[in-house]
């Protein structure tokens, strides 16, 4: 249950995460659709409910992006963050700034209003990806306090693919990371799982364990012109074990409870965040950066 305004938060708290196939440019159905998962979640007493990238206007959004496109204070958007009042929701769309510079965006929605977002600062643009081509990178990795689930680190996607990205969320407390996707299945390694699948198992398994903290993978089922995505969505808890594994391809709201006490106790038997030297990390970077530049004179 969601705790009030300066009252003790609870250990343990459900989550739910909505494993959607969104429809292409269709954003005023994409948000019913939201609407009507974040009621579900609620009926189920959820802490919180998050969505898969781009759930709002569906992955291969391309030269519709334009069309696509929200200011965070546009009504469709607002009517989601509205919808928080009782409940956390994470969503994700593309956001248009008052620059006219285009995002993967996601939005951290409690009480009503934007606590935090973040913008995908990897843009994937190889093989069958084309972001680059369409959106600018985001530029930071911050943290978002919640009044109930206490530090977020929000990354998208490819985002989760280059370990620095956890490491900076990890540094500056997240007990819990949050990874909307929208990741396609491609090979078939094992009887089990797609070969895409099986990697995100395994490099979410190692950042939980690493760095002590529960994380939440949001991935999204359907097809986009020929296209499919897995699901596979689920909770890894700090100890490394999936405490929740959707299944692939099938839409649907899958829950989870999650006791905090795991993250303390996990950060207290392995201390490696306790140990790590930022600093030193700073000062190699700088050497290593020197170094580059100086042999491409």
């Amino acid at each position: 249950m969601l705790a009030d305004e300066g009252a003790m938060v609870v250990d343990c708290w459900k989550i739910c995460i909505a494993q959607i196939s969104p429809k292409l440019g269709n954003i005023e159905h994409n948000v019913d659709k939201h609407l009507h998962y974040v009621s579900e979640a609620k009926s189920r007493q959820a802490s919180l409910v998050v969505f898969p990238e781009l759930g709002l206007t569906g992955y291969q959004v391309q030269d519709m992006t334009l069309d696509v496109a929200r200011t965070l204070d546009h009504p469709q958007i607002q009517v989601l963050v509205e919808s928080s009042r009782d409940i956390d929701v994470v969503f994700s769309c593309v956001e248009e700034t008052k620059h006219h510079l285009f995002h993967v965006t996601v939005v951290y929605a409690t009480k009503g209003k934007i606590a935090g977002i973040h913008r995908k600062v990897y843009l994937p643009t190889y093989g069958m990806f084309d972001e680059r081509r369409y959106f600018a990178p985001g530029t930071s990795f911050r943290t978002i306090s919640s009044h109930t689930v206490g530090d977020v680190g929000l990354m998208v996607c490819e985002d989760a693919w280059h370990g620095t990205s956890p490491y900076l969320l990890a540094l500056q407390g997240a007990n819990l990371l949050i990874i909307p996707s929208s990741s396609p299945a491609r090979d078939v390694t094992d009887a089990n799982y797609f070969g895409s699948q099986k990697f995100w198992r395994e490099l979410l398994q190692v950042y939980a364990e690493t760095y002590g903290a529960f994380v939440v993978f949001a991935n999204r089922v359907g097809v986009e012109d020929g296209i499919s995505f897995f699901g596979g969505s689920g909770v890894v808890s700090p100890e490394g074990d999936w405490v929740l594994s959707a299944p692939t391809v099938t839409e649907g709201l899958y829950d989870a409870m999650i006791d905090t006490r795991a993250s303390r106790r996990a950060r207290f038997s392995t201390p490696i965040l306790r140990d790590e030297r930022p600093l030193l990390v700073a000062r190699e970077l700088e050497r290593i950066i020197k170094t580059r530049e100086e042999s491409e004179r």
